[in-house]
């Protein structure tokens, strides 16, 4: 039980990486309110995990939606305890396109970033008030696509980097402010969520292209949505009490040397 009596906000909830952290935290101890803009499928989630469980309408692109989430967490707990930046979009199914470098197109850019990159400085800039009275943990989800080049998806490269940046800019920001706030970011790749189906797609060939993507996969296996859920357990708890500005790769070994591509 290493999260009980932590208020615990986590965003894109209702699915996926965000979805595995809220039953794994609510395990733990903690009183998880879930956020998504999958209304029926966030609550669903809320339901199945009974007491300790709430779920918001969060869409974290909106100012006045965190303003709305920040005023409930403030009037009926006082403070928050652990932040989950999750909510997040390749752009491939939200947007028109193109991604590569060449032919981006500026309206998929700029949604890609108001969600990835913006949605995570607002969820830091309102965790921050409510958190610095008596500290807390911010773990942002970045990407290994933050770390590295994708020349077919540079707008989510990018954006992931932005995260990447920002969680050490927070980090430094509280350490310096004396307020307690440890703030982290992970880099998932290769996990198997709904994210994964533009890529993959639901036609007979699609066995065919994961098993060409785990050839590249040192571990030789696409990861679960838990085994990112674990790695943000260790940085929401008391655990990594002296972890701050750090990245948590969890990519079966892809960046530890290769290059992760399909034969």
């Amino acid at each position: 039980m290493r999260l009980t009596h932590k208020i615990i906000l986590i965003t894109g909830a209702a699915r996926g990486i965000g979805k595995a952290i809220a039953e794994l935290f609510h395990q733990e101890g903690g009183y998880v309110i879930l956020s998504d803009i999958r209304d029926d499928e966030g609550e669903q989630v809320a339901r199945s995990l009974g007491d300790r469980a709430a779920y918001r309408r969060l869409d974290v692109r909106l100012e006045e939606d965190w303003i709305a989430v920040s005023d409930f967490i403030s009037q009926q707990f006082g403070r928050l305890d652990v932040l989950v930046n999750n909510a997040g979009i390749t752009g491939f199914l939200e947007a028109p396109g193109p991604f590569d470098a060449e032919n981006a197109d500026l309206a998929t850019w700029d949604e890609v970033h108001r969600v990835n990159a913006t949605g995570v400085m607002l969820g830091c800039k309102y965790a921050i008030k409510l958190m610095k009275v008596q500290g807390g943990s911010i773990v942002n989800i970045s990407s290994r696509s933050g770390v590295v080049g994708i020349p077919g998806a540079v707008a989510y490269a990018s954006s992931k980097a932005a995260v990447r940046n920002h969680s050490k800019s927070v980090a430094l920001y509280c350490a310096e402010k004396g307020y307690k706030i440890r703030c982290n970011s992970i880099h998932p790749a290769a996990i198997m969520t709904p994210m994964w189906d533009a890529m993959l797609g639901d036609d007979p060939q699609r066995e065919a292209i994961i098993k060409d993507v785990e050839f590249g996969i040192p571990l030789g296996h696409f990861g679960e949505p838990m085994d990112v859920a674990y790695g943000a357990l260790y940085l929401a708890c008391h655990e990594s009490k002296y972890v701050t500005g750090i990245e948590l790769t969890i990519d079966g070994g892809i960046l530890a040397g290769s290059e992760a591509k399909p034969r």
